[in-house]
């Protein structure tokens, strides 16, 4: 008990760290399977994944995953009929940074999708690993 007391603030910060690493890993639970681009790769090559790309239509023309589609995350709700035949196929959901992908996961759950997927780092750490990005809107 001494020692706590003459190291209080250690204490405090040491408490912290562990419940906001705790709070971290229990938010990340419900918003689906976190993917690095290998994963996705071989997702999209092996089960023939369906990428949706959650970026606004301006992110999206300066550079997507090839053959993905755009569903910004504000419009997923209203859009989410043009998926509706996907619920059993994998699904990857990406954005910029992975943040917008993993809010845009947990909703798809919530609609009863069954396999949804987050590139973590998104486009970022696609294009960071050397993998190929296509420039301009899908035809």
């Amino acid at each position: 008990m001494e020692f706590i007391q003459q190291n209080i603030y250690i204490v405090v910060i040491a408490v912290f760290s562990g419940a906001m690493l705790l709070f971290d890993s229990v938010r990340r639970q419900g918003a689906g399977t976190g993917l690095t681009p290998t994963q996705a790769t071989l997702l999209i090559n092996r089960e023939d994944a369906l990428v949706i790309d959650v970026r606004e239509p301006g992110e999206y023309v300066d550079g997507h995953l090839p053959d993905s589609r755009n569903i910004p995350a504000s419009q997923l709700e209203s859009r989410v009929g043009e998926i509706e035949k996907f619920k059993d196929r994998p699904l990857i959901l990406v954005c910029r940074s992975g943040a917008r992908s993993s809010s845009a996961c947990s909703q798809l759950s919530r609609l009863g999708f069954a396999n949804v997927n987050n590139l973590s780092g998104g486009v970022g750490d696609w294009a960071q690993a050397g993998l190929p990005l296509k420039k301009g809107s899908k035809k």
